[in-house]
Parts: C-alpha cells; structure tokens; sequence
C-alpha cells in the first residue's frame, strides 16, 4: 500500500521552489486543489509530496496598481467575482469566475490553477488570454513573465512544470477608458459543467468612440490549445463599431476554427453554427461597455 504524499507549507515563494527541487520531480504544487486532487484520484500523478501555496504572503491578493492589474497564485474564483474593481471593470474575468463549477468550486479553485492545468476552454484561460495576460513563473533559478497564451502545448499539456516551478502571480495591463470586456458561455448545466462553447472578447476604442483601435476574441474549445480569433480581430481594427462590422466579424471567426465534435456536449455542426452567435454578443456587449466609459464623465 503507498503510503499517502507529504504536505509542505512554505510562507515564502523561495522556500516553495526549493521544496521542488529537494523532492526532484516527486512533488507537486497545489493551491485550490480542484482539478488535482480529480487527477489524484484518475491515476494520472502519483506524487510524494504537495507543496501548498496557501501560506506564502501575498498570493492571496488583488492589486491594482498603476499600470497592472496582478492576481496571486492563491487567489480563488470567489475572490475574484466579488472583487470591486474586478466586478465594475473587468467584466469579462468577473463574469468567467462565476462560471466556473459550483460555488464551492469557485471557493477553492484558482485562476493560477485553471491555467496551468491548460485546457483549451477553461473559462478563467479564455478570460486571462482575452486580457493579455502573463503570468510569473518562478523556479529554483529563475523568475520569468510569460504571456499565458503562451503556455499551451495541447489539451491538458502546460509549459509550465509544477514539479519544478510555481506560478506566483498573473497580471494584465491596467485600462478603465474606453475599452470594454464581455463573456458568453454556451454550457448544459447544472447537468455538465464543461462548456458546448465559450467566449472572451476586449475591444479598445478610440477617444471618440468611433473606431475600433483593437480587439481580443478568445474562443474555446475550437482548437487542441485556447485559440484567438485574429483574422476577425484584424478586421475589426479601424473600423466602426457597429452592429454590421461586428456581424461580419463574428462570420470570419466561424471561419476560423476547427471544433470537434463531442458525443456529450455537442456535434462539430452544431458548435459551427453557434459560434457566430456567441461572438456577435459578445462583441456587442463589449463594445457597450467601452462606449459607456467614452460617453460617461469620469
């Protein structure tokens, strides 16, 4: 019989890397736990030892800084759903975290964890890469920034090693005028909690609020790693906002993507005509939002 895996509760990042090294590959990060311990119980890892992130000083916190937005590595998706700066300018990352499970899960699992456990429609993934996010990646001999969208090498492969590294921290680029987010799931629930489809969009105005500077449209599960749809983003640049042009870019977004089909969640046909609903919406609530802040003082 295995005897059952160690705990480790380190109270600082340097201490919680040289756990993973000492334990050489037979130990493993763990924060909310929600999709590792579903792991655990599968067969696919067999660790010795968990090294828990939950006593480090600062991971467990928002800040909003000059120029970022950085969430800790211990931060829970309750955390952020009840944010107030989350919740009144980061829509789409609010609105992501209260897809996600039931609110017990949101009251354990971590957006750190949704990213590293990689995949390709994981609703705080789609949210992070709309919002160009990167997280901070820290191991024994090096501390790195990389973009999560980045991170993916195919449905549940991540770049990242949590036997020999930890994420302590993601950020975003901090932005409250003239830019709005939006989210749309397309999901069975409460009967199946992974999404048929879902969708993060960032869209960036000009002062006037008549063009279009920039767009970011995150789309899963339409690829093996969370995928962006940049043919429609490029068309969208320089253009009006309006309910024809965000029409037309939610057809080149459809044309963009290979969706497979799923026995239970959806057919491949199904998915493909759905798409350019999800995106419309999205766009359209986005863009709402963005002209809010280009109309409304303040």
């Amino acid at each position: 019989m295995n005897s059952p895996a160690k705990y480790l509760f380190p109270t600082t990042i340097e201490e919680a890397a040289q756990a993973l090294a000492d334990w050489k590959g037979e130990a493993r990060i763990i924060a909310g736990g929600t999709d590792l311990m579903l792991d655990l119980q599968k067969g696919k890892i067999q660790p010795h030892c968990f090294v828990s992130v939950d006593r480090i000083h600062g991971l467990d916190q928002i800040r909003v800084e000059d120029d970022f937005i950085v969430i800790g590595s211990a931060v829970t998706f309750a955390n952020l759903k009840d944010h107030p700066y989350i919740d009144q300018h980061v829509h789409v990352l609010a609105d992501a975290g209260r897809s996600v499970g039931s609110l017990s899960i949101q009251n354990a699992a971590t957006l750190a964890g949704n990213i590293v456990n990689a995949m390709p429609a994981a609703d705080g993934v789609m949210a992070a890469v709309a919002l160009e996010a990167e997280v901070e990646i820290v191991d024994i001999e090096h501390t790195e920034w990389k973009p999560v969208e980045s991170l993916f090498k195919g449905p549940g492969l991540s770049n990242v090693d949590p036997t020999r590294q930890l994420v302590t921290h993601i950020r975003f680029p901090r932005c409250e005028d003239h830019r709005g987010t939006a989210w749309y799931r397309l999901g069975r629930r409460p009967s199946l909690t992974l999404p048929i489809l879902n969708c993060a969009v960032n869209v960036f105005l000009d002062d006037s609020g008549g063009i279009i500077q920039r767009t970011r449209i995150a789309l899963g599960p339409v690829a093996p790693r969370p995928f962006r749809a940049q043919e429609a983003e490029r068309f969208l640049e320089g253009r009006s906002p309006s309910a024809e042009n965000i029409r037309q870019a939610a057809e080149i977004a459809r044309g963009e993507t290979d969706p497979r089909g799923n026995v239970l969640r959806a057919s491949r046909n199904y998915r493909l005509a759905t798409i350019p609903a999800i995106v419309e919406n999205a766009l359209s609530n986005a863009v709402e939002r963005a002209l809010g802040f280009v109309t409304t003082p303040g």
